[in-house]
């Protein structure tokens, strides 16, 4: 109960409009000196939270994405799958889908992927004949996967927060990421069937010249993961390498990259970084303060007296993910409620790797959930629709995230069958 009257709290702050690292200080800060009358050692707990070698990974994921985008690598991406789809029954929507796979891997953001794909491929959509609800949905659902296929920031803190292996995560993302892809595809083929290409429709060019233009941005995420499966590198040293891999396409092999460009991603991930270092730096101190009230203590003694199962558990967690994340975003979810429930996961034999992927899912939805997620926010920006309609069009896809859910706590293997064959686990 504890824990609940302190999320209230929070979420009131948020909603007064003061911003969520200073809700985070003030928050355990007040009910600290309340309680204790003070914290000692204040920097201690918020430089040793931060003194993180993993962390590292965040900024260069991000530099990483950056990079490609203002680079203007990823613009070939749509183009090689709409050539290659154009003729298939819902071939324009599947394009969109495979193209938001393959950015997703690159990018590792919900709402970056939802943005620059979509720009490029709602006005296809719309002009080879798919209906506007399933252009918007198609976009706003694939964008979902940014933050499922690695490298994915939101795992990077997870395995942070829960010390686990982020190489572990990253291969089993993969997995439920491609069958999400996959069902959203097959979900497109059979209710846009009317969304092909006319048989007169000149190509906008060959096949084989779109695959060479956007072949180099596909080998970016295999480059990254590839090195990762083969013990080449750890993920942090992954991010570093693959940031100056994506430099050296956008730079030297396409030409596209200016110093300027550089420069601005540059900023633009300083900036996001510093936001989520002090967000990490106001939840370890939210963090000490759970433990001095014992509530991670009361949480787990709660789930041992009502007997839940393991899969109770986990879809009781699924559920208060998914309302979380209504509220708030995918770092402040994981800081807030990992140092709560981890020792729960523990009491119950819930493999980390495996609950990582399944959060990961629910934050999916939330991205996408009506009525102002900030993917949907996005396809409005974009189009210019009415909110209203972005919403309807969404339903479908979230129908499918939580079935998918569904089948990944039946069937943990999905997520961990990949990290066991490259020697993560047992």
């Amino acid at each position: 109960m504890s824990f609940l009257i302190l999320m209230a709290v929070l979420i009131g702050l948020l909603y007064l409009g003061l911003p969520m690292f200073a809700a985070l200080f003030l928050l355990p800060l007040a009910v600290l000196l309340w309680v204790e009358g003070g914290i000692p050692a204040l920097g201690e707990i918020v430089i040793g939270n931060l003194n993180g070698y993993l962390l590292v990974a965040i900024p260069l994921f991000m530099m990483m994405a950056h990079v490609m985008v203002r680079g203007r690598v990823v613009d070939d991406l749509y183009g090689a799958a709409f050539a290659m789809l154009r003729r298939v029954r819902g071939g324009v929507g599947i394009a969109t889908v495979l193209a938001c796979t393959v950015f997703a891997a690159i990018c590792g953001s919900s709402v970056a992927t939802a943005l620059t794909i979509g720009k490029i491929a709602i006005p296809q959509m719309l002009r080879y004949g798919m209906s506007r609800r399933g252009a918007f949905g198609v976009v706003a659902g694939g964008g979902t996967l940014g933050i499922l296929i690695p490298p994915s920031a939101p795992m990077v803190l997870y395995a942070f927060v829960t010390e686990t292996s982020v190489g572990a995560l990253f291969l089993a993302g993969l997995v439920p990421g491609l069958m999400m892809a996959l069902v959203f595809a097959l979900y497109v083929f059979v209710t846009e069937g009317k969304a092909v290409a006319p048989a007169d429709d000149p190509p906008p060019e060959r096949v084989g010249t779109s695959l060479r233009r956007a072949g180099w941005s596909m080998t970016l995420p295999v480059f990254v993961l590839g090195g990762i499966y083969m013990g080449v590198f750890t993920a942090t040293e992954a991010a570093g390498a693959g940031t100056l891999y994506a430099i050296a396409i956008a730079a030297i092999i396409y030409r596209t990259l200016t110093w300027r460009d550089l420069w601005d991603g540059v900023q633009d991930a300083t900036r996001t970084s510093a936001m989520l270092l002090m967000i990490i730096a106001g939840a370890a101190v939210y963090g000490y303060m759970l433990t001095k009230l014992h509530i991670p203590q009361e949480l787990a003694a709660l789930v041992t007296d009502m007997g839940l199962s393991r899969t109770g558990f986990l879809v009781a967690m699924m559920v208060l993910l998914f309302v979380l994340g209504l509220v708030l975003e995918s770092f402040s979810i994981i800081l807030l409620t990992m140092p709560a429930i981890l020792p729960s996961l523990g009491a119950l034999g819930i493999d980390k790797v495996w609950y990582g992927v399944l959060l990961t899912l629910s934050l999916e939805m939330a991205l996408i959930s009506p009525p102002v997620a900030m993917n949907l926010v996005v396809i409005k920006a974009i189009t210019g629709a009415p909110l209203a309609e972005v919403n309807r069009s969404i339903i479908p896809y979230m129908l499918m995230l939580a079935a998918g859910t569904a089948l990944l706590i039946a069937f943990p293997g999905i997520a961990l069958w990949l990290p066991r064959q490259a020697g993560y686990g047992g």
